[in-house]
């Protein structure tokens, strides 16, 4: 048995050789005796890589599958497994067991891509602010009350409904349409008594509202006085001069009656819409 498996690999050096494949097996050192110095051994050859064209050699001198399998596994080998480098092992006779175990050790060599990495989502870009344009203290406001009031049927508390009838503009740009809510508050009102007192009614501008701001009102262009934002004013002198006229001596107002108001604070605002 032992000069049968020194026999095979004998027999396949032999044959690649003969085809022009040095392949070489390395033999067990001889033993030395311990009287004298070991002796360098010479390096032996690299093994030779097996290809296509060697394995076909091997088939067609008579080796067996067996044979072949076991040398293609023990072996270095670049084996061409293309469709067209399996289609012509099959045409030179090839076994479908050798030509798997060429395409098993031609995977095995083949070097493993690293995974994947997922790439990170890219960060989101904040949109641009708009722009914005100061509305100044003291721009004029013209509103029209949106509701009847009468101080016969006011309280103080109530609040009260104006709009915008005109559209606020900074330079050329338009910051407020008309049509924009104000509102206000009823700060004083008193029914006229028999003994010939007239009606009192009073309210205080609070702001109007711009999208999400507030821009705060007051009744006069100057900054000081009592209708500064949190003061009031007299609707009596209000129908004075729009020249509505009163029942009796209760004081009445109409829906649509103008009120010229003014801007009561420096107030940044974007272009309106």
């Amino acid at each position: 048995m032992r000069i049968q498996s020194l026999f095979v690999p004998v027999v396949i050096a032999s044959l690649l050789s003969s085809q022009g494949y040095g392949v070489a097996f390395a033999q067990a050192p001889a033993q030395q005796p311990t009287a004298q110095p070991a002796q360098q051994v010479a390096p032996q050859p690299a093994q030779q890589v097996l290809n296509n064209d060697a394995i076909i050699k091997l088939v067609k001198a008579g080796l067996s599958d067996d044979l072949i399998v076991n040398t293609i596994g023990t072996s270095p080998g670049a084996y061409d497994v293309s469709p067209d480098g399996m289609i012509a092992l099959k045409s030179a006779g090839i076994s479908d067991r050798v030509v798997a175990a060429m395409e098993a050790k031609a995977s095995a060599a083949a070097p493993t891509a690293p995974p994947a990495v997922a790439a990170a989502p890219p960060m989101p870009v904040p949109a641009p602010a708009p722009a914005t344009y100061l509305l100044t203290e003291g721009s004029d406001v013209y509103l029209a009350f949106d509701q009847d009031l009468s101080s016969k049927t006011s309280a103080a508390g109530d609040p009260v409904a104006l709009v915008l009838t005109e559209d606020i503009k900074v330079g050329n740009v338009v910051v407020a349409r008309a049509g924009a809510k104000a509102l206000g508050e009823i700060t004083n009102a008193e029914k006229s008594e028999m003994l010939g007192k007239g009606g009192e009614l009073n309210m205080r501008l609070d702001y109007l509202k711009v999208g999400t701001l507030r821009v705060h009102l007051r009744g006069t262009q100057g900054a000081g006085g009592k209708d500064s934002v949190g003061g009031t004013i007299g609707l009596m002198i209000l129908c004075t001069i729009c020249g509505i006229l009163h029942h009796g001596k209760e004081i009445k107002i109409q829906k649509g009656t103008a009120l010229h108001a003014y801007v009561s604070d420096d107030i940044s605002l974007p272009a309106a819409n």
